[in-house]
């Protein structure tokens, strides 16, 4: 096993940055959040409001002030779901082509367009 990494493959995600979504398991369960940022490699995302962990930050040249601040830290995408528009609760995601040949994210439960 010489030449295999330990770093996960990049693979395709259905959530992307400003969904709305839940946290369906862990210390979190049932909050909602908007996410902002996606990490495709790890599998992960960083939900606003969800899984803030407090961190000392030392005064640099762009925080003048130090302290100990909320950072909100990566949880996996497996465990959040996105929320449907029209109805407000939690939804798989799923996809179709648009007359056009455009592809667009769909609610599973809903049909709505994402």
């Amino acid at each position: 096993m010489a030449g295999r990494s330990k770093r996960p493959r990049s693979r395709s995600m259905k959530i992307i940055k400003g969904d709305r979504v839940v946290v369906l398991s862990g210390k979190d369960a049932g909050l909602e959040g908007t996410v902002e940022r996606v990490i495709p490699a790890a599998g992960k995302v960083i939900v606003e409001g969800v899984n803030v962990a407090k961190r000392h930050q030392a005064p640099t040249r762009n925080v003048q002030q130090g302290g100990i601040i909320d950072k909100a830290m990566p949880i996996d995408a497996s465990n959040v779901a996105v929320v449907s528009p029209t109805d407000g609760k939690p939804t798989r995601v799923g996809y179709r082509f648009t007359p056009d040949g455009a592809k667009v994210r769909v609610c599973r439960r809903t049909g709505a367009d994402l």
